[in-house]
């Protein structure tokens, strides 16, 4: 059956809200040992397609400064990042279903993106991945 949930590939990320982020990194990487990336204050845990075992695609953990704007227009101390394939087919989908998009479109060297608010006020980030390998996040 072809539908919306064929383009949610899986989870992409988690990213939260803390008082204390840098206390939060250097508890998660001294108690759970995490390998925290100093360049964005994460981690990227690589894992491979079922599908296509060649295809190296990776999962964000992510803790967030507590006066941070990304998540707005949202209230939510936390955002779930999904996997997209086909951003613009979703897009299309979700317009016709009348949920609107915040903002616009967004081009990264890691991929694009796109943003909806789910009933519960939640800011859902949804992220169509560029070529993994070359851009995973190390």
């Amino acid at each position: 059956m072809a539908g919306p949930a064929t383009h949610i590939t899986g989870l992409g990320g988690v990213f939260f809200k803390c008082a204390d982020a840098d206390k939060t990194r250097e508890w998660y990487t001294r108690a759970l040992r995490m390998p925290i990336d100093p360049n964005y204050g994460g981690v990227g845990f690589k894992w491979r397609d079922m599908d296509n075992p060649e295809t190296i695609g990776q999962t964000i953990w992510s803790p967030f400064s507590g006066e941070s704007d990304y998540f707005a227009p949202s209230k939510s101390d936390f955002m779930i990042n999904l996997r997209v394939a086909d951003l613009d087919g979703l897009l299309k989908h979700l317009e016709s279903e009348g949920i609107e998009r915040v903002g616009d479109v967004v081009d990264e060297v890691y991929g694009r993106f796109a943003w909806v608010i789910d009933p519960d006020g939640r800011k859902i980030e949804l992220w169509e991945p560029k070529d993994e390998e070359e851009n995973a996040c190390e």
